[in-house]
This record gives C-alpha cells, sequence and structure tokens, in this order.
C-alpha cells in the first residue's frame, strides 16, 4: 500500500496516510473534510557517514567548493555545503 503525503484545503492541515485503492477518498484526520490535495512526496537518506568533498546537489560543480568566489549551481548552500 502506498503511502501519499496531503494538505487540507479547509484546515491546512498536512498529514500522511495509506492508500489501499486508487480512487478511495481521503479525509482529513483534523476536520474530517474530504478536501484535500495530494502533495509531492520528496525523498531523503539519512547517513552518519560525512559525505566526501565531490558531493553536493548533483547539479554541477560548486564553485565555492573549488575556491570560486560565485556560490555553485545550487545557489549558495541549497545543497548543504557552504557557499
Amino acid at each position: 500500500m502506498p503511502l501519499y503525503e496531503y494538505v487540507c484545503r479547509d484546515c491546512e492541515t498536512g498529514f500522511e496516510t495509506l492508500v489501499r485503492r486508487f480512487g478511495d477518498e481521503v479525509a482529513c484526520p483534523s476536520c474530517s473534510s474530504v478536501r484535500v490535495d495530494k502533495q509531492l512526496s520528496v525523498f531523503a537518506v539519512a547517513s552518519t557517514s560525512p559525505s566526501p568533498r565531490f558531493a553536493g546537489c548533483g547539479a554541477g560543480p560548486c564553485c565555492a567548493l573549488e575556491g570560486g568566489s560565485e556560490p555553485g549551481p545550487c545557489g549558495g548552500g541549497a545543497c548543504g555545503r557552504p557557499s
């Protein structure tokens, strides 16, 4: 069963729920409204080992890591690396 993330349009509560079948009605656990919007889920990975120097956001080399004066393509810190 897939786990989906939703936001209620009435009370703006965010929640996750298991959906057993496509088309099943989903209700907000806070206010019981069925006016909900499915959200885009973001994949995340946690690790206890340090990231290698070349690890970044995947958009290309970060200029700040290479001694450049401009932030990298990730917008100066979006990838978690110092800019």
